[in-house]
């Protein structure tokens, strides 16, 4: 009974709505208004098909303050046009009059002109219409001519049949303005243009007089460094006009697609945003910025942006190029670039240089370009070439297929360029000898081969030999000698056999075939990889006797060498306890070197704690018991197994997560075992990750089980705050450490067993006792 109730009541307040709306106004139902009418705060002008409506209306939170403007009938608060941004009116006194000298002419209560259209006087009559497109339309009755639009006069939103661009013969131009604030229409400091002054034409954000994002350069069919244009192209079609009398981006809608609108915030973000009628809300089709990689220039001239590589670093430089500040690229400061490490030969006409291909990239920001639309991708080899300071070229028209047609050109440097999904083929200018080292490494993989084979032949009846004498001093040498000469599995599975640094002469870890690996990974699927780092890919299987399995294939130039791969392999193997990952399997297979471990289908705790959504799956239980795993984990490896083993690469990526969200410590590459009585150990090659690293150890080479208490630690506040210690966001803070310790936990300190276990973890990671000192100082004076 309730429910029918509910529903009755609902429908009759929709059919009061609807004949209140009816009556608001004289003017309500009239889409054409003659010389001498006007519209008073109150009354509306709606479109012939009912899609816009002209009126007053004050912004949510600033009830005395009237503007007029167009806003889409079914949402009102999406306003797309407004009359008069720096000018509210401060009651409903306002008054919108037609057919003045000056066209359309706002008028507050006292008189006083709020706006006006500025039209250009006529004798003829004028009509005044609002269009079902949303353009608000002042034309001659007896010509039809337009004598003034609102899409001429955009505010902060472009609905499709308006430009973005600019008149080449009259100057004017048609651009987006974010609102000040969401309460405040007044034009902000966020500016959306299409950039004429070079082409390809590229769509440019601007804060102030700063560039901060680009779209990549007008490829034909769509924006270089916006893919999502592709998604919607059978709904929208997008194109660049390049005339005369006009160069503009414009969006025009398909039939039966859904109404949309492109919006510049006043955060300065641009969104494509999609009606969805049944729910009622705006779907988001594209937002930009998208990422840190579209910051603009963010890498640097020469440098490339990819935003799947977080877990390193962001930027690097293009194949031929090295960080022109080291130091600032240590410290993530990218902006200087890159510079060249070889010279370009270019004198006297003649050139050895060649061309290195860039592919899937944003192409970079056309501001030293210059485009010829009638040239082939070989005349623009050519042309690039035979000019001294042209150092990169890509085809300007990818609409025919292939490698496309046109040419664009850059001279002296290129910036903004990331890696992007549907991105197109950059072709970046190298000195000779920059190609010549490539060769000379390629002729080595074809040679070595079958070199070493020989070798191998001679060398493994020596080995055996050798083996059955000295069996239990095999050294760490041999090993790595095995390992980096390709096509010796023998001497690189013996080697794993001899005695260990664990004592044992017995070495009983099975070895997969790679035929068997091959088989289990649908030969190296994307389907069935899970996922990717600094040492390679790693891929779900299924072996033989139906078990998933995670499959670790190292990279031919992975950080893991040979070194790593063994202490993975003898260390994982021989340490078990139920909070190290289990190593089921190796494999090598020429240069190829992967390891079998047992499937985790949560994966790595990082996924969890810095997900939006996966954040809240682990909840503070569920945290507890994390961080109670990798303590016993840590605890067994410094203290509980017959030897003292440092880990030295503890971080939350590290971390696996079983079906119970148990913790699995992995990754042992880096792993260093204490023997005898040792307790602490220097070292000339620092490895790990920055931020996890203990002061002494990632300045001095020094490591201990401190190191990994310190990484502990990290972890530790990562797991509470949800925050990553190399997170770029701590604006006025150095790290994650300072901005925990001055901000986050300020509450918890004060209360309850976190507040204690956040106390004890400050303590043991924080060597600066007087921030720690300012921190309680700080929480107490709450």
């Amino acid at each position: 009974m309730a429910a029918a109730t509910i529903k009755f009541l609902y429908r009759l307040a929709l059919v009061l709505s609807v004949l209140l709306t009816s009556a608001a106004g004289i003017v309500s139902n009239t889409t054409l208004v003659n010389n001498g009418a006007n519209i008073t705060d109150g009354e509306t002008m709606v479109s012939d098909g009912g899609s816009f409506t002209l009126g007053f209306f004050a912004p949510t939170g600033a009830p005395t303050k009237r503007y007029l403007g167009i806003w889409f009938t079914a949402s009102p608060e999406a306003v797309c046009w407004v009359a008069n941004r720096d000018r509210p009116l401060n009651d409903t006194s306002g008054v919108l009059v037609f057919g003045s000298a000056r066209g359309l002419l706002l008028l507050d209560g006292s008189g006083q002109t709020a706006w006006s259209s500025n039209t250009t006087a006529t004798s003829a009559p004028a009509v005044t219409q609002l269009l079902e497109s949303g353009n608000l339309v002042v034309g001659e009755q007896s010509s039809g001519s337009i004598l003034w639009q609102s899409f001429d006069h955009p505010s902060n939103t472009l609905l499709p049949g308006m430009r973005l661009g600019k008149n080449p013969q009259t100057g004017d131009e048609w651009s987006l303005t974010s609102w000040r604030a969401p309460n405040d229409p007044s034009p902000g400091d966020h500016h959306l243009v299409l950039d004429t002054q070079a082409l390809p034409a590229a769509i440019v954000l601007w804060q102030g007089n700063v560039k901060t994002y680009t779209t990549g350069p007008w490829n034909g069919l769509r924006f270089s460094g916006i893919p999502e244009i592709a998604s919607y192209s059978g709904m929208l079609s997008v194109q660049v006009v390049v005339r005369p009398d006009e160069v503009a981006y414009i969006v025009t809608t398909m039939p039966d697609a859904p109404f949309s609108r492109l919006v510049v915030n006043d955060d300065g973000t641009v969104e494509r945003l999609a009606w969805e009628p049944v729910s009622r809300t705006w779907n988001v089709w594209m937002r930009s910025p998208r990422d840190l990689c579209d910051s603009y220039a963010k890498c640097g001239a020469f440098g490339l942006c990819n935003s799947a590589t977080a877990s390193t670093q962001f930027c690097s430089c293009i194949d031929g190029f090295s960080p022109a500040s080291p130091s600032q690229w240590y410290m993530r400061e990218t902006s200087d670039g890159c510079r060249r490490r070889t010279p370009l030969d270019c004198s006297n006409g003649t050139t050895t240089d060649g061309f290195m291909v860039l592919g899937g990239v944003k192409l970079p920001d056309t501001d030293n370009a210059t485009v010829d639309m009638s040239a082939t991708l070989e005349q623009c080899r050519a042309r690039c070439l035979a000019n001294c300071s042209c150092v990169a070229y890509a085809a300007a028209d990818i609409r025919g297929g292939g490698d496309g047609s046109g040419c664009v050109m850059w001279t002296d440097g290129v910036v903004d360029v990331r890696y992007v999904d549907k991105g197109q083929d950059l072709y970046v200018r190298l000195a000779k000898s920059e190609f010549a080292a490539g060769k000379r490494r390629d002729v080595a993989r074809i040679v070595l081969p079958v070199t070493v084979s020989l070798l191998a032949l001679t060398s493994a009846a020596m080995y055996l030999v050798w083996i059955c004498r000295v069996r239990g001093r095999a050294t760490r040498l041999a090993f790595l000698q095995a390992a980096e000469r390709p096509n010796s599995d023998e001497a690189m599975i013996d080697s794993l056999s001899a005695p260990n640094d664990l004592g044992d002469d017995d070495f009983d870890l099975p070895f997969v075939s790679f035929g068997d690996i091959v088989s289990a990974t649908n030969n190296f699927s994307e389907h069935n990889k899970l996922g990717q780092g600094g040492f390679g890919k790693v891929y779900k299987g299924m072996l033989d006797d139906n078990k998933e399995v995670a499959i670790k294939r190292l990279g031919k130039g992975s950080r893991q060498g040979a070194e790593e791969f063994r202490n993975e392999v003898l260390l994982i193997a021989k340490l078990q306890h139920r909070n190290l990952v289990r190593l089921l399997g190796y494999c090598i297979h020429g240069d190829e070197k992967l390891l079998v471990y047992e499937y985790l289908p949560n994966k790595s705790l990082d996924s969890f704690i810095f997900d939006a959504a996966g954040k809240h799956v682990v909840d503070w239980p569920t945290r507890f018991k994390i961080i109670k795993g990798v303590s016993r984990g840590i605890l067994y490896l410094h203290q509980d197994s017959r030897l003292t083993v440092i880990h030295r690469d503890l971080k939350s990526s590290n971390i696996l997560l079983d079906t119970d969200m148990s913790p699995k410590i992995s990754d042992f590459g880096m792993a260093r075992i204490f023997s005898g009585n040792g307790q602490e150990e220097n070292t000339n090659r620092v490895v790990g990750t920055y931020g996890y690293m203990s002061p002494e150890y990632a300045m001095d080479g020094i490591f201990s089980i401190k190191s990994d208490t310190y990484s502990f630690g990290v972890i530790l506040l990562e797991i509470i705050s949800g925050l990553s210690i190399t997170a770029t966001r701590f604006t006025g803070f150095p790290n994650l450490l300072a901005y925990v310790s001055m901000l986050t936990f300020v509450n918890l300190l004060r209360h309850g067993a976190y507040g204690k276990m956040i106390r004890q973890l400050i303590w043991w990671i924080q060597p600066f006792q007087g921030l720690v000192r300012q921190m309680k100082f700080y929480g107490a004076s709450k």
